[in-house]
């Protein structure tokens, strides 16, 4: 039998089957449902999972099915499963944008469901999750579940459905507003005379070591900050001019209008 079932075998859910597996899950209780034969034969040959190209059959009898697809096709994709999803099951969503009022619409008033807002970092087991469960969700469907996305790095839950959105804000989009950074330290590096190389590699490493730093710390941001802040000394210079170019305040709209843009995805995929 295979207990878990992904619907999707993209980057996400290929990260979640090798992080699972990784962390003692047996292959033999997860399958992957995914049209394209290509993919289908790379799990199967990189994990040892089972592979179906037919999601009706493929959870006929799941305890858990994550829902690995695009926002745009969640509806069909969901509509066509409802007849198949077991008493037993558990759906889990890890698509933006698609509320757990939607889901159930497609897939059953009765449904457990639980959404998921893992980030890109989980391709390299240094992820961050939060989930939602709606009030069917018992349990034990909330224990495996937290465990599937354990085992790609950290993960919490929320209380509320709209905390969601602010997930998707600050750690969702956030790889990227790091990648941007990157990409600015990197580029001002080479401008001031350093190789592409070397600017590339003292910019990741040095965001590296301070998130690491900012992990491991008892100190808070702000603390570590002040730290290695000294008075009159090159980094305040820097931050002093961060502050009146208004870098806070810049973040804040950023991640602001990432919670709009969401709430707007949940209002056109509601339908």
């Amino acid at each position: 039998m295979n207990s878990i079932v992904f619907i999707g075998g993209g980057n996400m859910a290929s990260c979640l089957v090798g992080g699972t597996i990784a962390n003692g899950f047996d292959p033999g209780d997860i399958l992957v449902s995914e049209p394209n034969e290509t993919s289908r034969d790379k799990l199967k040959h990189e994990f040892g999972v089972a592979v179906s190209e037919d999601n009706q059959a493929a959870v006929a009898n799941a305890t858990v099915v994550v829902l690995a697809v695009k926002p745009q096709i969640m509806r069909k994709v969901a509509l066509a499963l409802a007849p198949a999803l077991k008493d037993q099951a558990v759906v889990v969503s890890i698509a933006a944008g698609i509320s757990v009022e939607s889901l159930q619409g497609w897939l059953g008033s009765s449904a457990a469901i639980i959404r998921a807002m893992p980030n890109t970092p989980s391709l390299v087991l240094a992820g961050a999750t939060a989930l939602f469960a709606n009030q069917l969700a018992t349990e034990p469907q909330k224990d495996i579940v937290f465990k599937i996305f354990q085992s790609v790095g950290y993960c919490c839950w929320v209380e509320r459905e709209d905390q969601i959105n602010a997930v998707i804000a600050l750690s969702g989009s956030g790889p990227a507003y790091f990648f941007r950074i990157l990409e600015i330290m990197q580029q001002v590096g080479q401008e001031l005379g350093l190789s592409e190389e070397i600017a590339r590699e003292l910019a990741s490493h040095t965001a590296l070591g301070a998130a690491q730093m900012a992990k491991k710390s008892t100190s808070s941001p702000s603390e570590l900050r002040r730290q290695v802040t000294s008075p009159g000394g090159t980094t305040e210079r820097a931050l002093s001019t961060f502050q009146k170019e208004g870098l806070e305040t810049i973040f804040r709209r950023a991640m602001t209008s990432a919670v709009e843009r969401a709430e707007e995805m949940s209002e056109n995929f509601s339908d």
